[in-house]
């Protein structure tokens, strides 16, 4: 197994995918075999990266105001993102420019300690039960997110998964440019990514499964042998029903409707962070 982690590491550059975090205890391998769940509203209630920024916004690094333009950026990508397909290259010039300067180090804490603070409650009990179900079956389970891979790399870990797949943001001496690594992980950038782990993992992807929530994993649910609709979008909801995917909603009424703006934001979380670094006020510094 540590022979084909090795392997994956060094097929999938310069995509930094996290290393695996979690070995089933006296279950058998099944190393052909592999689930990949998106994070947003699929994992977790609402966009990762959104709580995130509560998080820091709770923290000082960004104001009310700054989080309102953050959520009104993430929707308006989202538009984009399924609308104007063309105008996805210009944002991925920017997406991460909110980083732009800050140590890795110092993410990847904040990000720990929101996520104990305000993404732990919000995991869907029902689907964290579906990837328990392949950890005990042997199988490896990716998280495959639009947000920072960091934050991917610690829901993961939290959750004892095998790792995250998420956009990458260039590194240098410690801290981020603010430019990407590749493209941002986000509709058919998922499939391919899917495909190159699973061509270093040895895994047939005939025998894995894939869940999303949104019409714009349909990428991602058609790369895989099986594909689960979870907590769908009615475009969604459609293709699995023409296509004969299952079905997982684990939402009542109440909680749909109260979930509705984060979840909306949810496919276009990481672009969605541009606003929120524009609107950063001039006198925020990064953190050390």
């Amino acid at each position: 197994m540590v022979r084909g982690r090795e392997k994956a590491e060094k097929a999938v550059a310069p995509l930094p995918f996290a290393a695996l975090t979690h070995e089933p205890v006296d279950v058998p391998q099944d190393l052909a075999t592999a689930a990949f769940f998106d994070v947003d509203n699929t994992i977790m209630q609402g966009a990762s990266i959104y709580w995130l920024a509560r998080g820091l916004a709770a923290r000082k690094y960004f104001t009310a105001g700054d989080l309102t333009r953050f959520a009104l950026g993430q929707l308006r990508f989202r538009i984009l993102a399924t609308e104007h397909a063309g105008d996805m290259n210009r944002a991925r010039d920017t997406a991460l420019a909110f980083v732009q300067g800050w140590r890795v180090a110092d993410l990847e804490r904040l990000s720990e300690e929101i996520y104990d603070e305000l993404m732990a409650d919000r995991v869907w009990p029902g689907t964290r039960a579906l990837a328990q179900l392949h950890l005990d079956a042997g199988h490896q389970v990716w998280l495959v997110t639009a947000a920072p891979v960091e934050l991917g790399r610690v829901i993961a870990r939290r959750l004892g998964l095998s790792g995250a797949i998420g956009t990458v943001s260039e590194i240098r001496d410690g801290a981020y440019t603010g430019r990407l690594v590749g493209e941002l992980m986000h509709g058919p950038a998922k499939a391919d990514a899917i495909r190159t782990i699973a061509a270093a993992e040895g895994l047939d992807l005939t025998r894995c499964v894939a869940y999303s929530d949104s019409a714009n994993d349909i990428p991602m649910l058609s790369v895989v042998g099986r594909a689960v609709a979870v907590n769908p979008d009615a475009a969604l909801r459609r293709e699995a029903r023409q296509r004969g995917w299952q079905v997982r909603d684990f939402r009542t009424g109440r909680k749909a409707v109260r979930l509705a703006v984060p979840t909306a934001l949810a496919a276009g979380a990481v672009v969605g962070a541009v606003t929120a670094g524009l609107a950063v006020r001039k006198r925020r510094t990064a953190p050390r």
